[in-house]
């Protein structure tokens, strides 16, 4: 693909407001590196030289964003990844591993199993980063769109509408339709159509048939009369 085209299409990264990203790298050239291409595309950026220094600054104020190195001294980044994903009460957070020595299959098995999400190779270039930050932003949405159906909603105890944030009450199906991409389909579940099933059983049969006189026997027809002789 061609840098201008590159360009123009970067404006796709524009961040928000919750993509503050957290850069851990031991290497002081590609830290710098790094964080310039962040902050030319508009991403706010706390910088860290190992992984400690970073668990503490996510510790303190978490971000949906971290792009760290796989090897560095004081804590590496599968550690790092594991500890992110293991505080509680936290959005999610994508995690970016930078590559370099360690390509070999087991590596990356361990880092995916410690809850990595992306991997950056060595050296970063500025068209590779920009490919990793449209994925994590199209699936930090779309966690989004989860962690809101998750959320506390009120509902009506009577009618069992939900209330929007505009004060609009609305039925549970057009809430669902309106934040995600989800249809419905409706059916019955084998307790309410056993329950169905026994109120028509135990209605009187006049009520759901009007006019029945209550006897399902039919009369026999009458016998034809013999013919007369003429």
């Amino acid at each position: 693909m061609r840098p201008d085209v590159i360009d123009t299409q970067m404006t796709d990264t524009a961040p928000a407001d919750f993509l503050e990203v957290i850069v851990a790298e031991d290497e002081p050239i590609t830290r710098k590196r790094i964080t310039g291409m962040l902050e030319g595309l508009g991403y706010p950026v706390r910088a860290f030289a190992n992984g400690l220094e970073a668990w503490e600054s996510f510790n303190q104020a978490p971000v949906r964003l971290i792009i760290s190195d796989w090897l560095m001294p004081e804590m590496d980044g599968t550690e790092l990844c594991r500890r992110v994903r293991a505080r509680e009460k936290t959005p999610y957070t994508y995690f970016i591993l930078i590559t370099g020595q360690r390509t070999e299959e087991s590596d990356y098995e361990d880092a995916i199993n410690a809850g990595t999400d992306d991997f950056l190779a060595k050296p970063t270039t500025r068209e590779s980063l920009w490919r990793r930050l449209r994925v994590a932003k199209r699936i930090l949405a779309f966690t989004q769109h989860i962690s809101q159906l998750e959320r506390l909603i009120p509902i009506c105890s009577y009618c069992k509408q939900i209330r929007e944030d505009e004060q609009y009450w609305g039925s549970i199906e057009q809430y669902i339709q309106t934040h995600t991409s989800s249809r419905f389909t409706h059916s019955v579940c084998p307790d309410c159509f056993d329950r169905v099933m026994k109120e028509l059983e135990d209605e009187p049969i006049v009520e759901l048939f009007p006019g029945f006189s209550g006897n399902f026997q039919q009369t026999p027809a009458s016998a034809p009369e013999p013919p007369t002789g003429g």
